[in-house]
């Protein structure tokens, strides 16, 4: 989904560390960002399917499914798109502040970009939870998109810098553990504001993202910055002390060595972007934009934003349709727990295309229940065929989360070197983010128009994705980030090209400059 981490880390060698409580607690304080962000992505389908919200900000929405039920066809009750910008202009704004937050991140460092992410939320959530009209509704997405976008590229990063070697994996997935967490809370919360009486339970709903986002921005406040952002800063000495703190040992001197040679390669890239583009970088960049449009079009954050709208849709009663999205909010966090135990022992490819079919399988089963029972103007399910689709929607999400969601941020962070590394990261946030706001502007037209074959629709892409993993995906299971180059791309059947032809161009140019033209001697 939308959210997630890189890796920052990089060797293979380990050095002597200790699993610290400071960096426990400065770990479980980042990782309120993606709290925060699952929070986020599920609040606004739980609102969106109450009553009172919809007669307040959207009221022709209301009419088709209060007022007028049954005049419209249950597949476009919700095809509204001032509706769809509530949800998706979160990650308009997210995919904009990527990039100012990309400079913070490096220029002002994690901690202080984190704080900047926490203000973002807490003014958005103020103007949510106040608003008298859709303009302040939009004002206040658009800050906690701002949010979003600033703490996406800080947490993750700040976890994999904190945290030693051999947990940093674990501590990544943290990450997207946190969101599926926050999508939960998000769903339990929804089911009990929706009872209360007066209709204000909407205000409730969007007030209580203001606890992650209060968390967030004390942890912040009280956490240390990483060594790897006060050295890059040249803080050196600070940057020492620190490291000597999180890994509760003097004995650092290996460690600290390393951090200040890669901060200096780092910076003797000067355009990192240019670099990205390079032929011999061709496999990592096309591999990384390729998982995040195919993570986005599974089809999962369509149903993670809209999950209660979608079961209305289906003929879910109001409280059974939040009640469902709580179910399926529980099956995401524990599968999501699997792949934190089952990624480094399984492997990438093999997570990957266990999921694929098992995500393709139920998406058809669902296609073709809902073509045989849901019709324009049918009335509810019958309480079997009901039960059926939640199961199937359950196996769905529990193949993503344990897959495409996790391993769509993970394979990334694994591949790219690191002269490229932070452009990136760039890159990939803004193509996930760039995508999870087209799904999330599009499916409820997609739904009007599509009706059932909407999930025909995203099982296609399910199938054309998994062939891109049998063919094109390498596996990097266990593979140190320096040797990727040689153990992974160039012993592939399609990308060692690139990276050869451009070895070979690169050992030709050298040579010619140094008097030595190879041609000649032929």
């Amino acid at each position: 989904m939308a959210g997630g981490g890189f890796t920052n880390g990089g060797g293979g060698g380990e050095f002597e560390a200790k699993i610290t409580p400071i960096v426990i607690i400065s770990c479980i304080m980042a990782a309120t960002g993606g709290l925060m962000f699952g929070y986020d992505v599920g609040v606004s389908g739980g609102v969106t399917s109450m009553p009172p919200f919809l007669k307040k900000f959207f009221p022709s929405v209301y009419r088709k499914t209060v007022l007028e039920k049954g005049l419209d066809s249950n597949y476009c009750k919700y095809d509204n798109q001032g509706l769809q910008l509530f949800t998706s202009s979160l990650y308009l704004a997210g995919l904009t502040s990527t990039f100012f937050a990309s400079y913070t991140t490096r220029r002002l460092g994690r901690r202080l970009t984190m704080l900047i992410a926490g203000f973002f939320f807490i003014g958005g959530v103020v103007f949510n939870a106040a608003a008298q009209d859709l303009a302040m509704l939009i004002v206040g997405r658009l800050l906690l998109g701002c949010g979003v976008g600033f703490a996406n590229q800080a947490v993750p990063v700040f976890l994999s810098e904190i945290a030693p070697s051999r947990i940093r994996g674990a501590l990544n997935i943290l990450f997207q553990l946190n969101v599926t967490i926050g999508i939960l809370f998000a769903n339990l919360v929804n089911y009990g504001t929706n009872k209360i009486k007066g209709g204000w339970g909407w205000r409730l709903s969007l007030g209580l993202a203001g606890i992650p986002a209060v968390l967030l921005t004390l942890g912040a406040l009280f956490v240390v910055d990483t060594p790897n952002s006060l050295i890059e800063r040249g803080r050196l000495e600070e940057g020492k002390a620190v490291l000597k703190k999180i890994r509760g040992t003097d004995n650092v001197e290996p460690e600290f060595l390393e951090l200040v040679e890669a901060s200096r390669v780092a910076q003797e890239v000067k355009h990192p972007f240019r670099n990205l583009i390079k032929r011999r970088n061709r496999p990592q960049i096309v591999i990384s934009i390729a998982l995040q449009i195919f993570q986005q079009f599974t089809g999962i954050n369509a149903i993670m934003f809209y999950a209660p709208v979608l079961f209305n849709t289906l003929g879910f009663k109001n409280d059974a349709s939040l009640y469902s999205a709580v179910i399926t909010g529980a099956v995401n966090v524990l599968s999501t727990i699997v792949s934190i135990y089952s990624v480094d022992k399984v492997g990438r490819r093999m997570l990957l295309l266990e999921a694929g079919v098992q995500m393709f399988l139920s998406q058809v089963v669902i296609a073709i229940l809902l073509g045989i029972k849901v019709t324009d103007h049918s009335n509810d399910l019958s309480k079997g065929f009901a039960i059926l689709v939640v199961v199937m929607v359950c196996i769905f999400v529990s193949a993503f989360a344990w897959s495409w969601g996790p391993l769509g941020w993970l394979i990334p962070s694994e591949t790219f070197p690191l002269e490229t590394r932070s452009a990136g990261q760039s890159v990939t946030v803004c193509v996930n983010l760039l995508f999870t706001f087209v799904i999330a502007q599009a499916f409820l037209s997609m739904l009007c128009h599509f009706k059932f074959g909407i999930f025909l629709f995203f099982s296609g892409w399910v199938l054309i994705m998994s062939i891109f993993v049998v063919f094109l995906m390498p596996e990097t299971k266990n593979i140190p980030i320096e040797e990727m180059t040689e153990r992974v791309w160039k012993q592939h059947w399609f990308w060692k090209r690139f990276i050869d032809d451009e070895y070979a161009y690169d050992e030709k140019v050298a040579n010619v400059s140094n008097g030595y033209d190879p041609a000649s001697r032929l």
